[in-house]
């Protein structure tokens, strides 16, 4: 096998398998490790600088980074049900406990660099994009049709998951750096591209909910509505109420929310039904145990087949029972069950069964092309649409997804409009910089704690239920207080702390062999990895992580370490009568607009070979 070469970002970020899996690229050990110092504003800095929205993404995030947590794997084989760090809830932490952070925030410069950009739509894409490129000196008008900037962010989460008061302050860090907010509804592209800005990005969202065409819809339609424009009917205050027998239609997140808020609202008897089963639904698996928890029946594999009026008066809803058939590719099929139909009273129907882009305002002549789907033709790195000033991001580009995501598109975006603005070519993407610190602060002592901890993940505690259900305002997750964050924190195996190996003043004891409690070090002969893989002291089943290969062993074998399961514990290290093991910390940071390179790139002291 080749020898790996640490020196390439790209190795150790793969390692570091929760920044890898963010989107963002958040350092997701490096701020849980500020935390568990008690270094909060350190914690709240390095997230704001990734992910721009800590506190409202600590409380709202589709977290794609826990299933990828290593705790969780490593814990596979011993417990029934593995359980990741809380990364999400460690990054509200963050945010909670922070002191004052404004000080620390860029500032407005002074100058400007002459160039107009106007961000079409206020939601967490647009709002990453102006705070990427206002920093650069450039003018960034947003523009929403609602009288405040957040988009989803408040129009559509409701305020017992996210407060509005987190909101304001994340967006004012935003638009303290210069950037102007107005209140405008854009009707026409063409109209807004004749007031000459030089780039333009469109965040606006996946604003559209799906409907249902289903018989009795027309009929009993004042008592049915699509479950986002509902939710923010509530955010604005024009909805206050709903009647008392109420059913959700819809698996997603939305569904969740639509329901929690209904029974906040005076629905009594609230029930979300599904046409898929329970594991096959779109909601997060917390925000289905939040609903549960507050009383909420999720009822599957049902499928709605019409609305049952009297006299212009909702009465129910007929549903089929179907089961799920796969074919030999492992595709689903709903089939119905061939039972009778089902009926459930209801007084409210909320329909959430998805979200679509609506783009009206985009005139056919107006130069961007969209596919069959109605979605904009886009570059899928750069963003850009076939219009080459106009770029797009978050759902409107790709679809409904998280806030995460859109962060993501942000930041891309914004190195696109950056480069294109300068005349580069903006496929020229930056490589993320990488530095490798060696944290060493004695014979045998490290710099971090590298206790390994066999905790369970800790409960975030709730406020009363019976409360919550009173108040549409009142948050219900109440977070972790100091000492719980600490422990949560402890949880986390330092997977950017790496085992660094120089082959050169390697005695080949086999002393990390011997105290290595994952079993993850061998030294043996060379070979193809196929076979190799199954001839180390523990087989390396996943072929997705890459093993840690060294040579030029004295003895001609190769050292080889399995990544899939370490613990980072730095036994290896200790142990070692040479010091040929090292721990050292692979910092990674993604390049902004604007960048050339994070960080210098340093080599680890473990003679890096070119693969």
């Amino acid at each position: 096998m080749h020898a790996t070469n640490i020196n390439d970002p790209a190795y150790f970020h793969k390692v570091v398998d929760c920044q890898w899996a963010c989107p963002a690229h958040t350092p997701v050990p490096e701020y849980i490790r500020k935390i568990a110092a008690g270094q909060f504003n350190d914690a709240y800095m390095i997230n704001w600088r990734s992910n721009v929205f800590p506190g409202i993404l600590g409380r709202t995030c589709d977290r794609p980074c826990e299933p990828a947590c290593r705790r969780g794997r490593v814990e596979e084989a011993n417990l029934e049900k593995p359980e990741p760090v809380a990364i999400c809830r460690l990054k509200r932490v963050a945010a909670d406990m922070k002191g004052e952070v404004r000080s620390r925030m860029p500032k407005a410069p002074s100058r400007r660099n002459g160039h107009r950009i106007a961000c079409i739509g206020a939601g967490p894409a647009s709002l990453t994009v102006a705070r990427d490129l206002a920093q650069l000196g450039y003018e960034l008008t947003v523009f929403d049709r609602d009288h405040r900037p957040g988009g989803m962010i408040w129009s559509q989460i409701p305020r017992f998951r996210l407060p509005m008061e987190v909101i304001d302050e994340e967006v004012g860090y935003i638009l303290d750096l210069g950037v102007r907010f107005e209140q405008r509804h854009i009707a026409s592209m063409r109209a807004i591209l004749a007031e000459g800005y030089d780039a333009y990005f469109v965040g606006t969202g996946a604003p559209r909910g799906r409907d249902l065409d289903l018989p009795g819809r027309q009929e009993a339609a004042a008592h049915i509505q699509v479950g986002i424009n509902w939710l923010s009917s509530v955010s604005f205050g024009h909805t206050t109420a709903i009647a008392k027998r109420v059913i959700v239609l819809g698996g997603g997140n939305t569904a969740m929310d639509c329901c929690r808020t209904a029974r906040r609202l005076g629905g009594e008897d609230v029930k979300v039904i599904v046409r898929s089963g329970f594991e096959e639904m779109k909601a997060s698996p917390w925000e289905k145990e939040d609903a549960m928890h507050e009383g909420i029946p999720i009822l599957n594999f049902l499928v709605p087949v019409a609305f049952v009026h009297q006299e212009g008066r909702l009465a129910g809803v007929r549903f089929d029972r179907v089961t799920a058939q796969y074919d030999s590719m492992g595709r689903r099929k709903l089939v119905s069950s061939g039972e009778p139909e089902q009926f459930f009273p209801c007084d409210a129907v909320l329909i959430a069964v998805g979200q679509e882009n609506a783009f009206p305002w985009i005139e056919a002549d107006a130069g961007i092309d969209f596919d069959e789907w109605g979605m904009p033709r886009l570059d899928g790195k750069t963003l850009q649409s076939s219009l080459p000033q106009v770029f797009f991001g978050g759902d409107a580009a790709l679809g409904p997804k998280n806030i995460i995501w859109a962060v993501a598109h942000g930041h891309d975006a914004a190195i696109s409009i950056h480069k294109y603005l300068n005349g580069e070519s903006i496929h020229d993407r930056p490589p993320p910089g990488m530095s490798m610190m060696s944290q060493k602060m004695g014979i045998h002592e490290w710099s971090y704690d590298n206790e390994i901890l066999p905790d369970r993940r800790y409960k975030v505690l709730w406020a009363d239920v019976a409360t919550t259900l009173r108040h549409v305002n009142m948050e219900v997750e109440l977070g972790f207080d100091p000492a719980t964050a600490w422990k949560e924190a402890q949880r986390c195996l330092n997977c950017d702390v790496q085992t660094v190996f120089a082959p050169k003043l390697c005695i080949e004891c086999d002393a990390c062999v011997d105290i290595c409690p994952m079993d993850c070090i061998s030294f043996v002969k060379d070979g193809e990895e196929s076979e190799l893989r199954g001839r180390l002291k523990a087989p390396a089943a996943n072929m997705s992580q890459d093993l840690y290969i060294a040579k030029g062993l004295k003895t001609g074998r190769i050292m080889a370490k399995d990544e899939d399961v370490c613990l980072h514990c730095g036994l290896c290290a200790e142990r070692c009568p040479t010091g040929a093991w090292d721990m050292q910390k692979s910092l990674i940071e993604m390049v902004h607009a604007g960048e050339d390179a994070c960080a210098k790139r340093h080599a680890p002291r473990g003679e890096a070979v070119p693969a």
